[in-house]
């Protein structure tokens, strides 16, 4: 079985992720493929921009600057597959989530696995700019970043009375990306497997 992470974006009181998550965590589960760890920031107290060179020490064995985020490197090497959900932030996301990419140095714990997106905001754009700007940052990190997404626009009016969306095309698009993360992350654990030249830096 897959090991998807799925990463909850946003620590900020009052989120608007509070019906999201639910239904997305299920669907993940429902899918068949994966077995789903929820990492919500809200429980990682990760340094803000703490992380150089000076503070990993022996790259081969790194100490970090907080043994949490020692901690976050080896849960985040665990996975096969990322789910990232995001609100959007002024065109971006949130600072919580890119310090907690950041956080991940040294190690290559993404490196080459896939990375999907699902993006939620209270007006019509369902935070599509923030995956735009997240997918750009998980290239960079090594990541595989999917083309397909899951966006929920108006996300305070987005879900009914049983939890599940209401645009059925929402439903459609997690469909798509639960078996689009399947499928690249199965061929993608198999490259690894089969060996996978060193990273560039």
């Amino acid at each position: 079985m897959l090991n998807l992470k799925i990463i909850i974006g946003s620590n900020r009181p009052g989120r608007a992720a509070g019906e999201v998550i639910p239904w997305i965590t299920a669907a993940a589960r429902d899918h068949g493929a994966f077995g789903v760890d929820v990492l919500d920031l809200r429980e990682w107290q990760l340094p803000m921009f703490g992380e150089t060179l000076a503070t990993v020490g022996d790259p081969k064995n790194p100490v970090f600057s907080a043994p949490v985020v020692k901690q976050w490197n080896s849960k985040v090497a665990e996975g096969d597959a990322y789910l990232f959900v995001t609100p959007e932030y002024n065109h971006s996301i949130p600072a919580v989530l890119k310090n907690a990419i950041d956080s991940v140095f040294t190690t290559f714990a993404r490196r080459g696995k896939p990375a999907g997106y699902v993006g939620y905001s209270g007006g019509i754009g369902g935070g599509i700019r923030a995956i735009e700007h997240l997918a750009h940052v998980a290239i960079e990190a090594e990541m595989v970043p999917l083309r397909n997404s899951v966006i929920i626009p108006t996300v305070h009016s987005a879900f009914g009375p049983g939890g599940q969306p209401n645009d059925p095309r929402t439903i459609a698009a997690a469909q798509i990306l639960r078996d689009d993360l399947g499928w690249r992350a199965t061929g993608l654990r198999q490259a690894r497997a089969a060996g996978a030249p060193p990273p560039a830096a």
